[in-house]
């Protein structure tokens, strides 16, 4: 199934891109994709760095089963003082 990642912030500007597609097997899991976006698009995080995903504007564990017409985002790192 071939999905669309919706990007914000510093994902957005790293990928000139505000979104990326990803082609995963039917049945793969939000680990499975965040796994496929490290290979296809290193440059949008350090390998230390958490990817925070939401799937239908909700935060998704990582063992998550996708859909087709799931809407996801990749949620940037935030920090504060």
């Amino acid at each position: 199934m071939k999905l669309e990642i919706i990007l914000f912030a510093i994902y957005k500007e790293r990928a000139k891109a505000s979104s990326i597609y990803i082609e995963l097997m039917t049945g793969s899991t939000v680990g499975q994709l965040v796994s496929e976006i490290r290979n296809e698009y290193p440059e949008l995080a350090a390998p230390e760095t958490e990817i925070v995903v939401a799937v239908n504007s909700e935060y998704a564990e990582y063992d998550l089963q996708l859909n087709p017409n799931d809407e996801i985002c990749l949620i940037p790192p935030v920090s504060g003082g």
